[in-house]
């Protein structure tokens, strides 16, 4: 993965921990672990994200699936450990009908557990990822992630970063395209720009606040390309990791991240 990055101009790259749609992983190999490390250091790759499959949602009700996601995200954090330094992306999860209260209260709980079995704060850090609200989804809002951090710390869980998703947060309706600014000081406000490590750069096939989240290719969609300048070139943004989440090929992704670079000043 790190000699793909490489061989199309991406100084950072993010990776599933397993089939999206899946559960089991494939062994790990820790000599290709430490080969990584080692050819990382070597071409000053930046920090690897790696994203938790789609099926894992901390926030149900259902044990079965919570005794899954419990599982999934400690063998995760146990595999990470072998990649120092590395980011742990997961979605919040959907309440189902429980109501975001009683989500909220499911994914920390999980956090709980799942920081015990790793035997405290892991080597990587752990990041919420804003939502764009479709359904019962948790993170539609920058409060609730912030509830979900306060919850969790507050219980003892090491500290927890966020993972901003362009698409995400203007499907759920904050406006980055005519109000930037105002988006990235209300994070401050109600998160704390300190705590976010990792941003997802993806244009959307929607109008804001659809609340849909459909990735569409950087340029190509309703937040578009000058909205994008501003936001590489934003100062309490423009020194973060941005990962590409964008519906393209690897050619598609070589050419978007020699088209971001050439945006910024």
């Amino acid at each position: 993965m790190a000699q793909t990055a490489q061989s199309i101009g991406a100084n950072v790259f993010q990776f599933f921990t397993r089939n999206p749609r899946g559960g089991a992983a494939k062994p790990l190999d820790k000599a290709d672990a430490a080969a990584f490390v080692s050819f990382a250091a070597a071409n000053g790759l930046g920090p690897i994200l790696a994203h938790a499959p789609y099926t894992l949602n901390a926030a149900s009700g259902d044990a079965r699936i919570r005794d899954f996601a419990e599982s999934v995200f400690t063998d995760d954090l146990r595999r990470l450990a072998f990649t120092p330094g590395a980011l742990y992306n997961f979605h919040p999860g959907s309440h189902t009908g429980l109501g975001a209260e009683k989500g909220i209260a499911n994914i920390c709980d999980l956090l709980l557990k799942v920081f015990q079995n790793v035997g405290g704060a892991p080597s990587t850090t752990v990041l919420l990822e804003t939502m764009s609200g479709k359904g019962s989804e948790i993170g539609r809002n920058f409060e609730e992630v912030r509830a979900i951090i306060d919850r969790a710390e507050g219980a003892g869980a090491p500290p927890l970063g966020v993972c901003l998703d362009t698409c995400h947060v203007w499907d759920g309706g904050y406006d980055i395209v005519n109000d930037l600014d105002g988006v990235v000081a209300e994070f401050d406000r109600v998160v704390g720009l300190a705590r976010l490590k990792a941003i997802h750069i993806n244009d959307s096939m929607n109008p804001l606040a659809a609340h849909k989240d459909r990735h569409e290719k950087i340029g190509k969609g309703r937040i578009g390309l000058e909205a994008f300048r501003r936001i590489v070139n934003h100062p309490a943004l423009r020194d973060l990791p941005f990962y590409l989440e964008t519906p393209c090929d690897l050619q598609g992704y070589k050419e978007e991240i020699a088209l971001l670079k050439g945006l910024v000043k």
